[in-house]
């Protein structure tokens, strides 16, 4: 009777292991995969309960077996990779990818570790895309190398494993401390050039507007003597000992008057405004842009009256050296008084009446100058 029992509660202990065995849980994350006899398909296609949804399920002990796949998106880390960019610039860049199971028969049984695949191809793919950029590209355009980078790999991976690559992002891109130190002195060199634009673009408008100003102050003399009086002000209001009085304004303008000036304009018309001069300016600077080409030499040159010389002919010099007389003067004809009269023919000076120290009649004193 003992051994009956005996062989009850064995029997019964074997059978509890066993249904223990043939119950599993599924997590919702997770997907079971049962292998019967080492089998997932018949032929083509998929054997029914070969996928297990999430929740309690069983299998036959010994006969089946489940397998479990994780559906979450895995977030891997891409070692850095160093590269030669398109323009020859070595950089070392790393990435991560986001990827997740989407078929996980193709996930189990068409690669046996799909976690390492994918980051050996998320290498391989970063170091061809690294070779097919320049480096402007990769520092300014990332989300366009993102994008490339993630088409190449979810094109190896989404049929053949199963496995959608969901995002590619780079995370660092190293370059070498020469080319770090270029790039800042770029980057220097630009801001000073924009610092500079924009300096003289001030002084440009400030001028303008500092022409206007004393065009309106010209107009009316009591203003500009109001504007000296208010810098007075503002000298006193520092509080210093020196007291800087400016030069009275009505001495300067009769200065001004007594200066010889041009003289003033037909019709009693008065000085025009700065925007009419500065019209008429341009309308003569359009006008030289429109004319012919310029003088081929500097005979084609107008002489100006009071600064050039006329040229004068060998006819109305009397002679060159020591034969020129006291009478001719640099840049006009001789005049009347000193003339040289006519020689007679046998080649005798004849007097001349402008010395008062020689004789009338008589025979003038040898010139020194000739042999």
């Amino acid at each position: 009777m003992a051994v009956i029992l005996t062989i009850i509660l064995i029997v019964a202990f074997v059978a509890l292991l066993t249904a223990a065995s043939a119950v599993r849980v599924v997590q919702q994350y997770e997907h079971g995969i049962v292998f019967r006899f080492g089998q997932v398909r018949r032929g083509d296609r998929l054997r029914p309960g070969a996928v297990r949804p999430p929740g309690l399920t069983g299998i036959i002990p010994i006969v089946e077996r489940m397998q479990k796949v994780n559906r979450q998106t895995v977030t891997m880390n891409v070692p850095a990779q160093e590269g030669i960019t398109q323009d020859n610039v070595s950089v070392r860049v790393d990435a991560v990818v986001y990827f997740r199971v989407i078929d996980p028969v193709k996930a189990i049984v068409n690669v046996q570790n799909y976690g390492y695949a994918v980051s050996q191809i998320g290498q391989t793919s970063l170091r061809s895309v690294i070779g097919q950029t320049d480096m402007q590209e990769l520092l300014g355009e990332r989300e366009k190398i993102n994008t490339r980078l993630r088409a190449i790999m979810d094109e190896i991976t989404d049929g053949p494993w199963g496995i959608r690559i969901e995002r590619v992002e780079i995370k660092d891109v190293s370059l070498p401390e020469g080319m770090k130190r270029s790039m800042a002195r770029q980057a220097e060199a630009e801001r000073e050039r924009r610092a500079r634009i924009i300096a003289a673009d001030g002084e440009f408008q400030a001028s303008k507007r500092l022409a206007a100003a004393a065009e309106i102050m010209s107009q009316d003399p009591a203003a500009l003597q109001l504007r000296l009086l208010q810098t007075v002000v503002d000298v006193s209001a520092e509080k210093n000992s020196t007291l800087i009085m400016p030069f009275p304004v009505e001495l300067l303008r009769f200065f001004d008057r007594m200066a010889p000036g041009p003289a003033s304009q037909p019709g009693g018309e008065g000085k025009p405004d700065l925007s009419e001069r500065l019209a008429k300016a341009e309308e003569e600077l359009a006008k030289a842009a429109e004319s012919g080409p310029a003088l081929e030499s500097t005979k084609d040159v107008p002489p100006v009256l009071g600064l050039d010389e006329p040229a004068h002919k060998p006819s109305e010099l009397s002679g060159s050296g020591s034969d020129a007389r006291p009478g001719l003067t640099d840049g006009g004809p001789p005049s009347a008084a000193s003339a040289e009269p006519p020689r007679p023919a046998d080649g005798t000076t004849p007097p001349d009446p402008t010395h008062s120290d020689q004789p009338p009649g008589g025979t003038p004193p040898p010139d020194p100058a000739k042999p």
